[in-house]
């Protein structure tokens, strides 16, 4: 048996649940075993597969650690050094969701190429010992924009930046469907191997910039103020349609 324990702190609840219900499903799926439990000022993440799993084990456990340090502690580290002129909240969500994907694929470099899955690994750890390049690399980016943040202040400033760094960001979906309905917004791909459970309009603007569709079609009322701004930051991507009748009602763009 191969075993691998993963330490988080307790102030991070949200990511070791995470972790642990990521890694529960893939466990299962290796016929491994997923176990956690608290202690002192840790919750730990026990991970353990046949040996002959092991390489497939460690490779899901690399994703779902580049996942989090991608994800939940480069969003900390955005909203603690990040100096925004104010906006709209939604506005300010999609440019934080966006610098969080912009150049990800370093950012996933840099994660793979110091980290080491061997009996133990304490998260907090590694990130501030071995990821100092890591965060120094996003310190750069976030003094760019903390620089020109006087130059923020106008809207179209904002926007004309906002939209620069979706369209720079790496396309992982070629079509996305966004239905409105009574509790928020569903998304589902194309060939329907991603859905949503219901978003609301920050979690949806978020999950549509981290997944860069090429096309999005966006089934909603006619006085859905959400269109406007999806149109605004995905420009030509977005088509409208009228959820009631799945009706289109207008075709904002052609894609390319």
């Amino acid at each position: 048996m191969w075993e691998l324990s993963i330490a988080v702190s307790c102030k991070n609840l949200e990511i070791a649940k995470f972790i642990y219900q990521s890694l529960k499903k893939e466990g299962a799926s290796l016929g491994g075993v997923v176990t956690c439990y608290e202690e002192f000022e840790n919750f730990y993440i026990l991970f353990g597969c046949p040996v002959e799993k092991q390489q497939k084990a460690c490779e899901e456990i690399e994703k779902c650690i580049i996942k989090v340090i991608c994800n939940f502690y480069k969003e900390r580290f955005l909203t603690e050094n990040l100096r925004l002129p104010t906006h709209e909240n939604i506005s300010v969500t999609a440019f934080k969701k966006a610098l969080i994907n912009f150049d990800k694929e370093t950012d996933i470099y840099y994660i793979s190429k110091n980290l080491q899955l061997q009996d133990n690994l304490h998260l907090d750890s590694f990130y501030f010992f071995k990821l100092k390049a890591l965060r120094d690399k996003w310190q750069e980016l976030i003094a760019l924009a903390n620089e020109n943040s006087d130059y923020l202040v106008s809207n179209e400033a904002f926007y004309d930046l906002l939209k620069f760094l979706i369209d720079n960001l790496e396309v992982c979906e070629d079509e996305i469907n966004v239905f409105e309905n009574e509790d928020g917004y569903l998304l589902q791909s194309q060939n329907e191997d991603l859905k949503s459970e219901n978003l609301s309009k920050e979690g949806l603007v978020s999950s549509l910039i981290e997944l860069s569709p090429k096309k999005i079609n966006f089934f909603c009322r006619s006085d859905d103020n959400t269109a406007g701004f999806l149109t605004k930051i995905f420009e030509e991507r977005v088509n409208i349609c009228y959820n009631k009748n799945l009706e289109k009602i207008s075709l904002l763009g052609q894609t390319h």
